[in-house]
C-alpha cells in the first residue's frame, strides 16, 4: 500500500497569513494529503512568510535557509514560498534561495495547486475548504488601499478587492456544515468591505446576512481601520446575537504629529471619541489596539501622549512593536530611523508594563463571573476556548467539549488568560 504523500506548512504574521495557511491546508486535504508537523518527509513544504517586523523577516530567513539541507535530503520535496516576503523582484529571491521551486505572491494559490493535484493520492473537490476546527477564517477583502508610511503591505498585497457576499455566505454555509461554529471575516482594512462592488454593500450588510446562516453560533471581524469605521457598524455589533462584542482597532500612536507622518487619516482626539462611542453603543465589548513605538522623530513627548492614550483608555489588549524600517515604503524612504535601540526597548518595556497591569484589572472583574466560552482545542491537557468578547480561557475536564458551548465559572485571572469550572453545556 502507497504511503500518503503529507504537507507541511509554516505560518508567520497576520491572519490573513493564517487564514491563507488554512485554506491551503484544506484544499491540500481534499485532494488526500495529509497534516504533518514537520517538514521531514513531506511531499509538499510551504512558508507563508511575513516582513511587516524586522523581528518576522529574520525568523523567515532563517527558516528558508534551514530548508536548503531538507532540499539536499528531500530533492522530490515540493517547497513553496508565499507570503509579503513575495514581491515583484522574484528573481532577487530565486537568487538567494535556488532550491525554492515556487514563488507565490499572497493569497496565490493555483500553481501550487495544479502541481498538487497533479501528484495527489485522491481527486476531491478542492474549492471548499474543509475545517476540523470549530473556528475558521474567512478573507473577504484582500489588499489595502491606505498605504501607511511604514506599512509594506500594499505593495505586497495589491490594492483593495471585495469578494461577492453572495460566495462568502457560500463558504460560510460550507464551513457549518463541516461543523464550524464560528467565522472570523479577515482583511487589511476589513471596514473597506463592499466599496468596490457593484451594489456597495459594507461590512454591516455582510454581518446581517451571515447573522441569518443556520448553525453558525459566533462571528467576529478584524482588523478595523479607525478613519473607516461607521456608526451603522458599530450598531450592527451591538444588535446581532451572534456577532461578538470584540472590535480590534489599531491607534498606532497617540500623537497627531506622529499619526500624520504616519498617515493614518485621523486625530487622537477623533480616535478617543471613536472609543466613546463604541463603549456607549455596546456596553460589554472588548477593545483591542496595535502600538508603534520608536517612529521616526519619535520625542519623549510624543511617546508621552501614547503612553497616556492608553492609560486612559485601558484597552484589553495590546499589541505593540518597535518601528523597524520597511524597504520601500515611505517612512524608509523619506524618514531616518534615527530613535534609538536602547530607546526603543525602554519604551515597549513601559507600554507592556502598564499594559500588563491594566489587563490585570480588567481581566479580574471576572473573577466568581460565569462566562459563555465556545471550545477550540484541547491545549497541554486542558481544554481551551474563547469567551464572545475573546478572552481565553482553560478548564480541566476528561469529557469531550471540542466545539461545544459552554459556561464556565471564572476561578482564577491573569492578564493574559482566565481560569475556571464548567457549569453548563449548551446542547
Amino acid at each position: 500500500m502507497n504511503k500518503i504523500p503529507s504537507y507541511h506548512i509554516w505560518t508567520i504574521g497576520c491572519q490573513m497569513n493564517k487564514g491563507d495557511s488554512e485554506q491551503l491546508a484544506s484544499r491540500l486535504e481534499n485532494l488526500g494529503y495529509k497534516s504533518n508537523s514537520t517538514a521531514d518527509e513531506c511531499a509538499i513544504v510551504v512558508v507563508n512568510s511575513c516582513v511587516v517586523r524586522q523581528s518576522a523577516e529574520n525568523r523567515v530567513i532563517s527558516k528558508l535557509n534551514s530548508l536548503a539541507t531538507l532540499k539536499t535530503k528531500q530533492p522530490d520535496t515540493l517547497i513553496a514560498l508565499t507570503g509579503c516576503i513575495v514581491d515583484s523582484e522574484v528573481d532577487i529571491l530565486k537568487h538567494r534561495f535556488p532550491f525554492i521551486d515556487l514563488f507565490l505572491r499572497p493569497g496565490e494559490l493555483s500553481p501550487l495547486m495544479n502541481i498538487a493535484k497533479d501528484r495527489a493520492p485522491l481527486l476531491f473537490d478542492d474549492k471548499q475548504p474543509r475545517s476540523v476546527s470549530p473556528t475558521a477564517f474567512v478573507t473577504i477583502i484582500e489588499g489595502c488601499n491606505n498605504f501607511c508610511s511604514y506599512c509594506i503591505v500594499p505593495y505586497r498585497r495589491g490594492r483593495e478587492k471585495s469578494r461577492p457576499l453572495s460566495e462568502i455566505r457560500s463558504q460560510t454555509e460550507g464551513l457549518v456544515q463541516q461543523g464550524v461554529k464560528e467565522v472570523t471575516l479577515l482583511g487589511q482594512n476589513v471596514d473597506s468591505y463592499g466599496h468596490d462592488l457593484p451594489d456597495r454593500p459594507d461590512l454591516a450588510d455582510l454581518l446581517y446576512d451571515l447573522n441569518t446562516v443556520s448553525g453558525l453560533n459566533r462571528i467576529r471581524f478584524l482588523t478595523s481601520h479607525p478613519k473607516d469605521m461607521t456608526q451603522k457598524l458599530i450598531d450592527a455589533v451591538a444588535a446581532l446575537e451572534k456577532v461578538c462584542e470584540q472590535i480590534s482597532l489599531p491607534v498606532q500612536a497617540g500623537d497627531n504629529r506622529t499619526l500624520r507622518t504616519m498617515g493614518r487619516g485621523y486625530t487622537a482626539e477623533q480616535y478617543r471619541d471613536l472609543i466613546l462611542s463604541i463603549r456607549n453603543t455596546i456596553t460589554t465589548v472588548s477593545i483591542a489596539t496595535d502600538l508603534i513605538v520608536g517612529f521616526p522623530g519619535e520625542t519623549d513627548e510624543q511617546f508621552q501622549r501614547s503612553y497616556d492614550l492608553l492609560s486612559d483608555l485601558k484597552f484589553d489588549v495590546v499589541h505593540i512593536a518597535a518601528y523597524s524600517p520597511r524597504p520601500g515604503t515611505r517612512a524608509a524612504i523619506e524618514f531616518d530611523d534615527d530613535v534609538p535601540s536602547s530607546i526603543k526597548k525602554l519604551r515597549l518595556r513601559r507600554i507592556e508594563e502598564l499594559q500588563e497591569a491594566i489587563s490585570s484589572e480588567i481581566n479580574a472583574r471576572l473573577l466568581g463571573q460565569t462566562i459563555e466560552i465556545l471550545v477550540e482545542c484541547r491545549n497541554k491537557g486542558r481544554w481551551q476556548g474563547r469567551s464572545r468578547t475573546g478572552k481565553l480561557v482553560f478548564f480541566d475536564s476528561e469529557a469531550d467539549y471540542l466545539g461545544e458551548l459552554v459556561d464556565v465559572e471564572i476561578q482564577k485571572t491573569s492578564p493574559w488568560s482566565l481560569q475556571g469550572l464548567v457549569k453548563r453545556t449548551h446542547r
